[in-house]
């Protein structure tokens, strides 16, 4: 079967299986399996797959047809210009995520420790501490199989700039000592009752355990922002990852434990995604 056969069959598949960007998808995975970028795709479209070309890209295709993730199928994901090692165990580090990784970037200064809550893939953690000079951090979840994933990224992120990074099994703050500068979080944040209503890519395929917020999504905040105070250095800050309803609720928990400048930040689509307080212990 030619390049161009082998994608048109292969977006076709996926249109029928309802995945919404079936041709982006089928390119992606003719690329990834095959080698095919799109410009020889357009260029050369007539070149024969070799055997185990065709097979592996079918099968590929097979699973984002049962709404796979793609990310999984490939075990990669782009964040912050860096790849990431994902599969089912971790959350895909989305776009969205990266205004809280760019919004702590702005307060960073050479020495800062760190400490990231619920890290999943790691990708918070260790985008913050590649971007940045001299910092050092400690990255947990209550997840073994996703700290694995993490060590796996933090090795990987050694290989192009050598950083100082830390993993632990914690339940948010049960497992940490010590203060820190800088607290970032992407926390379970889904209404239990909405999980049901998610996309099959999320809500069969991705942890349940990163995704439930609770009854309201609200329950991580609840413990982790009050905690929060007794990990933190005088004028430390804290950045978490909010949906992007929940504002004015997280603003309103961050001010009554006394965190001051108290400020919600947008994505890029104009949604609030990142609330940020900063802790002075005199105040």
């Amino acid at each position: 079967m030619t390049c161009e056969g082998a994608y048109r069959q292969g977006a076709a598949l996926l249109k029928s299986a309802g995945v919404a960007e079936y041709a982006l998808d089928a390119r992606l995975l003719l690329e990834h399996f095959c080698g095919v970028t799109r410009q020889e795709l357009l260029v050369h479209g007539d070149r024969i797959l070799a055997g185990e070309e065709e097979q592996a890209f079918f099968q590929a295709i097979a699973r984002r047809e049962s709404r796979v993730p793609l990310q999984q199928i490939t075990g990669v994901q782009e964040f912050m210009g860096l790849p990431f090692y994902v599969n089912e165990n971790v959350l895909i580090p989305r776009q969205d995520t990266e205004t809280l990784v760019e919004e702590a970037l702005k307060i960073l200064k050479p020495g800062m420790e760190l400490l990231d809550l619920c890290t999943g893939s790691g990708c918070i953690l260790l985008s913050l501490l590649y971007h940045s000079q001299g910092c050092c951090g400690l990255g947990t979840d209550i997840s073994d199989k996703a700290l694995s994933v993490a060590e796996r990224n933090l090795h990987k992120i050694n290989e192009k700039k050598e950083i100082q990074a830390d993993l632990q099994k914690s339940d948010l703050f049960d497992s940490v000592t010590g203060r820190f500068d800088v607290i970032v979080s992407n926390p379970p944040y889904i209404a239990s009752r909405v999980i049901g209503t998610l996309e099959p890519e999320v809500k069969v395929h991705e942890p349940v355990l990163a995704l439930d917020g609770g009854e309201d999504g609200l329950v991580f905040y609840r413990r982790m922002i009050p905690e929060s105070r007794e990990y933190l250095k005088e004028g430390g800050f804290v950045f978490l990852e909010i949906g992007c309803d929940q504002g004015a609720e997280v603003s309103d928990l961050m001010k009554a434990a006394g965190f001051t400048d108290v400020c919600v930040k947008q994505d890029l689509s104009g949604m609030d995604r990142v609330v940020s307080g900063r802790w002075e212990k005199g105040i």
